[in-house]
Order: structure tokens, then sequence, then C-alpha cells
């Protein structure tokens, strides 16, 4: 039996205007560049996609399943830009079968620099989630899944309103460095929380794990002519799919969503690929092969051994580490840079809220959004300076002429906020 774990990436950021030295207004983004993109993607990947992924659980009756991660800026973005493309997700909620995965609001690394504001984040986003959707998440997944024990221990940690654990699992990348011998296809459990009983069920909190050999057929290599493999069809792929019987009973794909029509275009056959593809994994093993959701699986199978992560992982690049944000002295300078400002921040939201002057109060909680919008990963990611096959995928996704110019640019704006701060 190999159960297949779907599940996708959602993410748009609030890209920045160039924004120099002599620049003082208060407006950092991009609005016409980020509606344009939101569009273009909508109709490249998230309409065609999502229409696919509802029709395919309706023809295969609900036993076709998936799950998403899908940030708050992206979502704030839909509603602005197109509103079409919530509709298109909540249909697919209504099935029953589509599973919303927990995230941080604002994409950010606020785990790694304020536990505060990581929580504070998550809460956020449970909360968007269960107004558009109406599910509240039980399984989490980092920021590109970033993972480490110490996520590991802080989200077991974490509680309802009622004293029940929030979550029963997270997300996080197979490594073979970690794995050994070992096989990503089964649940495992972080080191020193496996006595802690997750919510809705008496099992401890369990870690999927994603099989990036399959994940990256798909997300990177699908439309590669020089791939040994190519061209991939259905048929193929369900047969290695199905060679994990043996080896492990869990299939985890996981994938940004705009590999659908936007990484892979449609004249790969992409959208052709997925949608032969259950019913390809379906015939291959009648009865054995399934899907389901993270949470499903977490509440199916018991964890079958301890995945020991004292470094933090990602699922960027070759490394698998935080260099993709974290990398060179840039990097390192604006995130400290930028987090160095939270703390004045929210001491003058809470005056400014003290005060009685109701627009005092906005203008700060306008600058918290903005400094929230400044934390997302993404600004660090153009910043990178790797090269070679790494660099050409930073190049891709960033919008400046070199990542000297996103840090120049970002320090400028940050320079300004500096300024707004003090002014509350």
């Amino acid at each position: 039996m190999a159960t297949v774990v779907f599940y996708f990436q959602v993410h748009q950021p609030y890209r920045l205007r160039r924004y120099s030295v002599f620049d003082s207004d208060p407006f950092y983004f991009e609005d016409a560049k980020n509606g344009a993109i939101a569009e273009k993607v909508a109709e490249k990947c998230y309409r065609p996609t999502t229409k696919l992924l509802t029709e395919l659980v309706r023809r295969h009756e609900g036993n076709f399943r998936v799950s998403f991660a899908i940030t708050g800026t992206v979502l704030d973005q839909f509603e602005k830009f197109t509103p079409d493309v919530i509709g298109l997700f909540q249909d697919l909620a209504e099935t029953g079968c589509c599973e919303f995965v927990g995230e941080t609001y604002y994409h950010s690394l606020s785990f790694l620099y304020s536990k505060p504001e990581f929580e504070e984040q998550v809460e956020m986003h449970s909360r968007k989630i269960e107004n558009l959707f109406g599910q509240r998440p039980k399984v989490f997944r980092n920021t590109e899944l970033i993972y480490s024990n110490e996520l590991a221990a802080a989200l077991a940690g974490m509680r309802n309103p009622d004293g029940s654990p929030r979550f029963k699992g997270v997300l996080c990348e197979g490594t073979d460095a970690l794995l050994g011998y070992r096989s990503p296809n089964y649940v495992y459990r972080p080191p020193h929380v496996s006595d802690t009983i997750t919510a809705d069920r008496d099992k401890p909190f369990g870690l999927l794990l994603k099989n990036f050999r399959l994940s990256d057929d798909i997300a990177f290599r699908f439309s590669n002519r020089g791939w040994e493999e190519w061209p991939l069809s259905a048929e193929k792929f369900a047969s290695w799919v199905h060679q994990i019987n043996g080896d492990g009973y869990l299939c985890n794909l996981f994938m940004d969503y705009e590999t659908f029509g936007e990484h892979q275009w449609a004249d790969t056959g992409i959208f052709q690929f997925l949608d032969k593809l259950p019913e390809a994994i379906f015939d291959y093993a009648p009865g054995e092969n399934h899907f389901a959701t993270p949470g499903e699986v977490l509440d199916r199978f018991d964890p079958v051994g301890e995945y020991d992560v004292h470094e933090y992982i990602s699922w960027a690049d070759s490394e698998r580490d935080l260099t993709a944000w974290r990398g060179n002295a840039m990097q390192w300078n604006a995130l400290e840079e930028v987090y160095r400002l939270e703390p004045t921040l929210k001491d003058r939201i809470i005056e400014a809220k003290k005060s009685g002057d109701p627009k005092r109060a906005e203008h700060a909680q306008y600058l918290l959004e903005d400094w929230r919008k400044l934390t997302t990963s993404d600004h660090f990611y153009y910043m990178c300076t790797k090269f070679w096959a790494d660099g050409d995928v930073h190049k891709y996704f960033s919008p400046y002429d070199s990542p000297y110019d996103g840090y120049i640019n970002f320090m400028n704006v940050l320079d300004n906020m500096r300024t707004r701060i003090a002014q509350v």
C-alpha cells in the first residue's frame, strides 16, 4: 500500500518598489506590479489548477485528496486583485477532500528571530484560514519547510484556548544526511516530545518528511529534455510511487503550487500529467494505493522512529539549509536590522492605543503591517549570492538586477521605517 500526500505551497510576497535614499514617502510596495503578477499567475496556475483539482476530487468520488499552505500575503492579494481565486479554493474546500495547513501569516523567518511574533503570525494565519475556508489548521508547515527539533518542541507545546494541543504534527524535508539508511516514506517523531499527545487523537506529535526525489521529478525535472526519464508520463510516475511498497507506506509530494502552469508551462504537458495521475496511481495497484491529507495520515499511522534535527534544515537549494536566506553578510545584516525594530515598534503601538488618538493608533497599525510585510522571507532570498544552478533559481524569482540591488533597496526602505517609528 502506498498513500500519496499531495501538499502545495501557495505564496506571493509584497514586492518592494524601487526606493532610493532620496525617497521619504511611506509607500514601499509596488501595487501595480504585485497586482499584475497576481493576475498573471492566477491565469496560468491558480485558476486552471484549482479547477482541475476540484474536478479530480469529484471524478474520483472523494478518493483523490490534496492539501495546501496558503500564506496570508497571497490571500490578501487574492482578495484585492483576483477575488475569484478565493472562490475556487472555497469550492475545493467544500468537497471535504482538501486540508489547509498552518503557516506564518507573512511567510516569515520569525521563529528564528522572535518567538512571540511567530506565535502571533501563526494565530493570525489560523484565523484567516478558518474565516475563509471553515477549517482551523491542525498540521503545521513552517516557512520554506524550515525545521529543527526546537520548532517541533514549540509547536507540540502550543495550545488552543480550551487547553487542547494545537497541532498534530509538522511537515519537513527528508534529507539523506539525517535519514541515513532510512526511508522518508514513514511517519516519524521528533526527539524529546514523543510523549506529547496531539489534537483529537491519542498519538504522539508526528513528522511528515518530503520525498524530495519524487517531488522534484515533478517540480523541477518534468520539462527537462536532458533528463533521462523525460518525458515523464503519469503511468511511469505511478510505477515509481508503487515501488515505495516494501520501503514505507507514504509518498509525500511537497511542492510549490506554481509548479503547475507557471514553473512548468502548460505546453510541457503538466496539466495532462496531473489530470491522469490519480487514475494511474489507482490503476497500478487497485485497492492498494490511496491519497490522503497530512492530518489523515498522522491519525492513521504511528511513528516508526525519531527524526533528530539539531541544525535547521529547509527545502531550499542543494544544501537544504538556511543559506538561501542567511548565506552572506547582507542577508544577516538585513534580518538583524528588521527584527531589531520590533520591540520599539510594538511599544509605540501600545502607547498609540493608550493615547486615545484614533489617527495615531491607526497609523501605528499600518506601520506594523508594513513591518510584517518586510519580514517576508523572499526579500532576503533576493539577496542570495549563490552561483551555478541554485543561483539561477534565485535569479528567476528576483525582481532585482543583482543581490546587492535587493539589499540596498531593502535597507533604504528600512531606514525610512525607523524614521516613521520614531514619529508614532
